[in-house]
């Protein structure tokens, strides 16, 4: 496979389904090499399989990012198969069995359980995949967000705006911190898109009625409208480009 990723190493977490795989999917067409850690191997296996059918380069691990061992143990392994990395796509996250929610009817274990994948598990995976790149003197990171932490939809699933509220952060702070070494780090915030996860809530129909309604361009998200943002963040064409939050909503969060 040809294409502006030419013999990249990409690392795209939780490419088993909904958008990392669509994510994995496009590198591989633009020519990248992927290394796809996920909770569940037998997923991420099935999205190596239909990239290496198409004559793309896949290898699936079994990886619990809120794990640091397991993180440091996925490093090891993509020196051992590729000797660099060169993205790291952060997009393994708890959504699915997310529903709306009064604000004050979570639990602690449910703040507890999605802040520790969604904002400490990325954090652990860049402390993980950044030495590497440090050592390249160059790499892209891209963390997936989400406009919710900037809507009036927050309110409804709290505990996750609220993760993906701190990505921003995260993504600035490790903007700041990296780019001493040649490391660009940003963000894509989806709006509300038709994922496995989302067409499974409770009531999504409804909610994709109101978050498209919401929306300047009045058409319903799909895992394919995400990629091109995220194929240009891993490009050479974004070399002086960090710090920065992409949303692809349909135009809902303007900044």
């Amino acid at each position: 496979m040809a294409g502006v990723l030419k013999d990249k190493v990409a690392i795209v977490t939780g490419a088993g389904r909904g958008l990392g795989k669509a994510f994995a999917l496009k590198y591989a067409e633009e020519g990248a090499k992927l290394f796809l850690p996920d909770i569940s191997l037998e997923r991420a296996q099935k999205t190596a399989e239909e990239i290496r059918a198409k004559g793309g380069e896949a290898y699936a691990m079994k990886v619990d990012i809120s794990s640091e061992k397991e993180t440091q143990d996925m490093a090891a392994e993509v020196v051992k198969r590729y000797g660099r990395a060169d993205i790291l796509l952060n997009n393994a996250a708890i959504w699915y069995g997310i529903d709306i929610t009064p604000w004050d009817a979570w639990k602690v274990e449910d703040w507890d359980r999605i802040f520790r994948v969604n904002v400490t598990g990325m954090w652990l995976c860049c402390k993980a995949i950044a030495p590497i790149m440090i050592k390249q003197g160059k790499g892209k990171i891209i963390n997936i967000a989400s406009n919710v932490a900037r809507s009036p939809a927050a309110q409804f699933f709290l505990p996750y705006a609220c993760s993906k509220g701190a990505v921003y952060t995260l993504t600035q702070a490790l903007a700041r911190a990296l780019g001493g070494s040649g490391i660009n780090v940003n963000a894509i915030a989806p709006g509300y898109t038709a994922t496995e996860a989302s067409l499974n809530q409770k009531d999504s129909a409804k909610i994709f009625e109101i978050a498209t309604g919401e929306q300047t361009m009045h058409q319903k998200l799909q895992p394919e409208d995400m990629v091109g943002a995220a194929v240009f963040l891993a490009s050479s064409a974004s070399d002086l480009i960090t710090g920065q939050t992409y949303y692809i909503d349909g135009g809902t969060v303007m900044l």
